[in-house]
């Protein structure tokens, strides 16, 4: 029960406001003692030996920690982090939402169509939340504001399209998700293009609908220009396939076998720079702050990597993990009554915790789990990203709620980005029952 008991104070500190990065970290060397102590006194032996007991179970974590550092699927992490970097310093997204924009504004919902189109190019160069959200909330917003959009279905498609970094390969979810089930992170990446697209696609055709029902909710929009239409063309194809040949180098070279994840990631980071360097965007000022970012988003990402190795381990090591397989494989419909909880419980703590958080502490407990019941560990894997995506954007705590939120003008209320986001959730939802009920249509296997 203590490994119970540690798990539910931890979310208890991050809703009271404690950092993410120390708080899984902290809570376990705390219970871990505590448990050491707890067993002492079991045995009738003195608090010192207690202590004894709590420091021996952080023996190895010196052992772990260099096993995290020496991994290579995670090198790729910030060469990714650092690819998507240089890529939002050139203004890329700047530029790639003024050409559709230019070709798709004239349609109803045409500026917010542009911006799913635009997000699912970001995600499949630069795989950052963060990011994308940023960038286009700080350019694609005030435009449909201007041009008197719906403010919620204007912050809704920035945060949707946004978060297709976490579904779209080069995604450093799936990254992660590699390392933890200990699969190709190729195969994540093959396996996770169906799925996102069908995103984008249901994403659209919602924009397309909700357009017409709600007509002034996303006007037409006749541009100021006196460029034909042949122009306008040429300038849209001008920014968007240097972005394809990007995404045909990273994500061709490791379909086809040419290149590991992790090479591919060094290939993106050279496509990068040559990208500053064809938009004549480069200097070393860029590079410094893009080396700069990549450092602190990696360093945040491996703290909290290290805090809940040691967090899962004193989990472990308290018996939790044991309380929970019990329940697990005790649960009603057996294989499907387990997806069903592990679905709704992974949504749910995506409210409060982060992927990596979730991805190092609940993944482990539950893969065993999955491989006991012959569950094929790629379709698991996608179900928990497309699950993992939703955290994103799900209130109060989604990342891209408040990455939007940052860059969003005076007149758009946290309630507008709230509502904006929910049919958003529901599609993403929709999407997940797709893919677990119907695996076959994106190429997956529910069996191993």
């Amino acid at each position: 029960m203590v490994g119970i008991v540690m798990f539910c104070c931890a979310l208890f500190m991050l809703l009271i406001g404690f950092s993410v990065a120390f708080t899984f970290g902290a809570t376990a060397v705390i219970f871990g003692f505590a448990y050491g102590i707890i067993e002492a006194i079991g045995y009738n032996e003195g608090l010192l030996e207690g202590f004894n007991i709590g420091k021996d179970m952080f023996s190895f974590m010196p052992y772990r920690i260099f096993s995290i550092m020496q991994n290579k699927i995670l090198i790729s992490v910030p060469l990714f982090i650092l690819m998507g970097m240089i890529l939002q310093k050139t203004r890329l997204a700047e530029r790639l939402l003024e050409s559709m924009a230019s070709l798709f504004g004239g349609v109803r919902g045409g500026i917010a169509i542009s911006t799913v189109v635009v997000g699912a190019l970001l995600a499949a160069t630069t795989g950052i939340v963060g990011a994308s959200v940023i960038a286009m909330g700080a350019i694609s917003l005030p435009v449909m504001i201007k041009y008197h959009y719906n403010k919620a279905l204007g912050c809704g498609t920035i945060a949707a399209s946004g978060t297709l970094g976490q579904i779209i390969p080069p995604s450093i979810v799936l990254i992660v998700l590699g390392d933890v089930f200990s699969v190709p992170v190729g195969d994540l990446f093959r396996a996770a293009v169906a799925p996102g697209l069908t995103l984008v696609a249901f994403y659209i055709v919602y924009i397309v609908i909700i357009s017409f029902i709600k007509k002034d909710w996303a006007p037409p929009v006749r541009f100021e220009t006196q460029e034909k239409k042949v122009v306008q063309i040429y300038k849209a194809l001008k920014d968007i396939v240097p972005v394809l040949v990007l995404i045909l180098l990273v994500l061709g070279s490791i379909f086809t076998g040419v290149a590991t994840p992790t090479e591919s990631s060094s290939v993106g980071c050279l496509g990068a720079l040559l990208l500053a360097f064809l938009y004549r965007t480069f200097s070393f000022k860029l590079l410094k702050e893009a080396l700069n970012e990549t450092v602190k988003i990696s360093a945040m990402v491996f703290t909290i990597l290290m805090g809940a190795t040691a967090f899962s381990m004193v989990f472990s090591y308290t018996g939790g993990d044991i309380i929970v397989e019990d329940f697990m494989l005790n649960l009603p419909g057996e294989k499907w009554g387990f997806i069903v909880l592990t679905m709704a419980c992974i949504l749910v703590l995506g409210f409060f915790i982060d992927y990596v958080e979730i991805s190092y502490i609940i993944l482990p407990i539950l893969i065993p789990i999955a491989a006991s019941l012959g569950i094929d560990p790629v379709w698991f894997a996608i179900l928990i990203a497309v699950n993992l995506q939703t955290s994103f954007m799900t209130p109060p705590f989604g990342f891209s709620l408040f990455f939007l939120k940052g860059v969003t003008p005076p007149s758009v209320k946290t309630m507008d980005i709230y509502k904006g986001v929910v049919p958003f959730i529901l599609i993403q939802i929709f999407v997940l029952v797709l893919v677990a009920f119907f695996p076959e249509v994106f190429g997956l296997s529910i069996s191993k």
